[in-house]
């Protein structure tokens, strides 16, 4: 097998007195297919591990920290040490790799009954759990220790509200309420503001903004995934906005939060974060986002849309942040990443 399958099934679900068709699309990602699983295990014991260590740490998820946390400095006025620079993007890395590892911990057991994350090392048993506490645990510990040490206060006690509310509060939640999405968007919306502080060492209006971004960004982002893999979050347990409160609820959530996030986007102009590049191209690619989100009222194949929506936002959040770096540029040719000192 060297291709990646794509299993559609067809279904009938009954909406009040009508029936409307839906086509349930999943497409593994290449970790979850026979022959990716296959590769990992004629690896040897060292790369396997290795492998599964970065699994653990949820590439996709550190790599948007990453880009929004050099964002967030990018942005913020003032001047950082290459030091602090260096410290706060390995710290706040580092936090969030703890979590995900935590995260994957507390969620072993469910991830069992889900297709994408199945073939993780500790639903399929080729990791201990306590290599993943422990190496969670420590990763975490450092991390916040390096953000003390070479950054600031400020930026260590964000570093601690993202870890404890998204392992302590948002993982447990998950089962609870489908209102986990809210606060679990609490700590995927620092690490810019994190960035932020890290040259200012205050929370202030142009960072709030900026964790606003990241905050309404996640809430749309999730209920499309919920939507196309409805029947894996139900079968693991989890609570979300369609599977408790119905299609059309999280279709008028998805557009209001889609809202929130486009004016979100445009107030950096009067709070003088961006210029008139960034609103242009926020503007285009905010106006798109509201288009898909009405589309979703009107087209028959919600899953299909969903997925588009849902693939849609992450070229949205990229595309948003490259503006950010764009139009900083011009603005302001003595911007402090290229303007670090070696000592503070």
């Amino acid at each position: 097998m060297n291709q990646i399958e794509v299993q559609i099934k067809m279904k009938i679900t009954p909406e009040q007195d009508n029936k409307e068709q839906s086509i349930d699309l999943v497409t593994p990602s290449p970790e979850l297919t026979t022959d990716a699983v296959e590769q990992s295990l004629a690896l040897s014991p060292w790369r396997r591990l290795i492998n599964d260590f970065i699994v653990l740490m949820k590439p996709s998820i550190t790599l948007l920290v990453l880009i929004t946390t050099a964002g967030g400095i990018w942005l913020a006025p003032g001047e950082i040490s290459i030091y602090a620079l260096l410290a706060s993007i390995i710290g706040t890395l580092g936090v969030v790799i703890g979590a995900n590892t935590l995260n994957c911990y507390l969620e072993r057991e469910s991830d069992k009954e889900m297709a994408r994350t199945k073939n993780r090392p500790l639903p399929a048993g080729r990791m201990h759990k306590n290599t993943a506490l422990s190496f969670g645990l420590v990763i975490t510990a450092i991390s916040l220790l390096i953000l003390s040490v070479w950054v600031n206060q400020t930026t260590t006690i964000l570093a601690l509200i993202a870890f404890i509310s998204y392992v302590w509060i948002y993982t447990p939640m998950k089962r609870l309420s489908p209102q986990a999405l809210i606060v679990g968007s609490v700590p995927g919306a620092l690490p810019p503001l994190m960035g932020w502080t890290s040259v200012t060492g205050a929370i202030d209006l142009g960072g709030i903004a900026l964790f606003g971004i990241l905050f309404f960004w996640q809430i749309p982002h999730f209920i499309a995934i919920a939507l196309y893999r409805q029947n894996e979050y139900q079968k693991a347990g989890l609570k979300t906005i369609p599977g408790e409160y119905g299609l059309k609820n999280a279709l008028w959530q998805n557009l209001f939060w889609s809202v929130l996030l486009v004016i979100n986007t445009l107030v950096l102009l009067p709070l003088q974060i961006t210029g008139w590049i960034y609103i242009v191209i926020a503007s285009i690619l905010g106006g798109y986002l509201l288009y898909l989100a009405l589309k979703g009222f009107v087209i028959e194949a919600k899953n299909i849309w969903a997925r588009k929506f849902f693939l849609y936002t992450l070229i949205y959040i990229s595309l948003l942040f490259a503006a950010f770096v764009i139009d900083a540029g011009p603005r302001n040719p003595k911007n402090q990443i290229f303007n670090t000192y070696i000592e503070k």
